[in-house]
């Protein structure tokens, strides 16, 4: 029944709106109830379904705007921000974080400077850039990433080279390295105590004496003579010497021809020992050469180490010599004529002598004779003389020119072999030094004009390097007589006197005997 009743009720619907037209605003006087009327109304339907559209199709858009949010969303979580790593603009890899290429750099330059701790190293890292990107999930390899760059990522040495005239001396780590080697490089040239010690006992023993050293060298001034310039520059650290490699670089130089004009004084022997060489090979590079007939001024052909700097150093030494005892004769017509007898023996004296040397990188350009201090006073020998015969010496020695200064010292010293003394003086006359007889006026080889006076008692004079000789062979002379004018005969580097004594034919050290 309640279905039939829904069904008649459709019914009457249907017709409401089938005779829709017959109703109307007085048409309401026909329904039976008013309430029916209002529910049936004609537009109610149409309205709701318009509605029922409208919700579905904002749900439609409130889905999509949810579902494009959580992609949205989905993708922002994903999307990564990386690296790009370019050498010289080509890449060769990606980061997920660009410290990670600081760390790189920081681990690489630790790993050289290990490897060379005396250098200062800098890491090259120009041409390396990188470019910050965002992706969706992408293949980001740190790993791969920092070993390739790794592997080709090369150091260079910060330091400085010293440099002459243009051309490199070396490398070294900085300027505070730079200024010791050449501070280095001075004192390699500058005697020490022991060494002026040494020196001066193996003077003492060549005058076979037992003379202590007295004051040490003084160094008065040690100076390079070539302008130094350091600069700085980018360098191979194996190029990078230390103090002692740039230090022995610089001392011994490299072997380069030399010509070397012989000066007086000089043996094959002494020129070998001046230059470290050997005598082989001075002859072997000089075949025309003999030791005996070596002169002043001869050019010798060697190859020595030439260093490249030249240290100037000016020093002050000492050196003690036994001086010979005076000896004083006594006339006595107890003793037959020629005759001689000691009454009193002599005991030697001590004296200090004071040199300026002048050297370059040890080797001695110029020497002067400061002056001499008399430490111990020679006793005088007494000795009878049966007769006064004209010409024969005392064995009492005085100096030759008035006023002298030694400009060359006598022995073997300082690499060359002098035999006597060279003096210098304002007054050039040259007197005998003690009594005796010409046995020689003229010319000799290496003296020049020079005169040799035999004083019979076994001491023989030689004056040499006159520009004038005053006394003939066979003269007889006293002390002090004139023998002639100090000049620059023969082989002679300037006017000066070569001064000479010899005992019983060997040269003796005339400042044991000069008073």
């Amino acid at each position: 029944m309640k279905g039939f009743k829904f069904m008649r009720g459709m019914g009457k619907l249907r017709n409401r709106e089938e005779g829709s037209a017959e109703f109307g605003a007085a048409g309401q006087q026909g329904n039976s109830t008013g309430s029916e009327t209002n529910v049936f109304h004609p537009e109610t339907r149409p309205r709701r379904l318009r509605r029922s559209w409208i919700v579905a199709s904002a749900g439609l858009v409130l889905l999509a705007t949810f579902l494009i949010g959580a992609e949205k969303k989905h993708v922002a979580a994903n999307t990564i921000t990386y690296y790009k790593v370019l050498v010289k603009g080509e890449e060769i890899g990606t980061l997920t974080q660009e410290s990670d290429l600081d760390k790189l750099f920081e681990a690489k330059r630790q790993e050289y400077q290990r490897k060379y701790p005396d250098s200062v190293m800098v890491l090259q890292t120009s041409g390396i850039t990188t470019e910050q990107l965002e992706a969706y999930k992408p293949e980001i390899d740190s790993e791969a990433t920092l070993d390739k760059l790794g592997g080709m990522l090369k150091a260079y040495a910060v330091g400085v080279q010293l440099t002459v005239d243009g051309k490199s001396l070396g490398i070294v780590k900085d300027q505070e390295t730079a200024a010791a080697v050449l501070e280095a490089v001075k004192e390699h040239y500058t005697p020490q105590a022991a060494v002026a010690e040494a020196k001066l006992k193996k003077t003492a023993a060549k005058t076979t004496a037992a003379a202590s050293s007295g004051d040490a060298d003084k160094v008065e001034s040690a100076a390079i003579r070539e302008k130094v310039s350091v600069v700085p520059v980018k360098a191979d650290p194996n190029k990078v010497m230390s103090v002692e490699e740039a230090v022995k670089t610089l001392t011994e130089g490299k072997e380069e021809p030399l010509v070397y004009e012989v000066q007086e004084g000089d043996t094959v022997s002494g020129i070998a020992s001046r230059f470290n060489i050997t005598q082989a090979e001075i002859f072997r590079n000089n075949p025309a050469v003999e030791e005996l007939s070596l002169q002043i001024g001869d050019e010798l052909q060697l190859t020595v180490p030439q260093p490249d700097l030249t240290v100037v150093t000016v020093e002050q030494v000492t050196e003690q010599v036994v001086t010979e005892p005076e000896v004083i004769v006594r006339k006595s017509d107890q003793l037959a004529a020629g005759k001689r007898k000691v009454v009193r023996a002599g005991q030697t004296g001590l004296k200090t002598m004071q040199y300026k040397l002048t050297k370059e990188n040890g080797l001695v350009v110029k020497e002067e004779w400061l002056g001499q201090t008399v430490v111990k006073e020679s006793l005088p020998e007494v000795v009878y003389s049966g007769t006064k015969v004209v010409g024969e010496g005392t064995g009492m020695f005085a100096w030759p020119v008035t006023g002298a200064a030694l400009s060359s010292s006598y022995g073997e010293r300082w690499g060359r072999v002098h035999k006597g003394v060279d003096l210098v003086s304002g007054n050039r006359t040259i007197k005998a030094a003690d009594a005796g007889t010409v046995s020689f006026a003229g010319v000799q080889n290496g003296y020049g004009n020079v005169v040799i006076v035999d004083h019979h008692n076994g001491y023989v004079t030689y004056y040499g390097h006159l520009s004038r000789i005053s006394v003939s062979v066979g003269q007889k002379l006293g002390q002090g007589s004139q023998i002639g004018i100090m000049g620059s005969t023969g082989r002679s580097t300037g006017t000066h006197l070569h001064f000479e004594i010899r005992k019983n034919g060997v040269a003796v050290n005339p400042m044991k005997y000069l008073k």
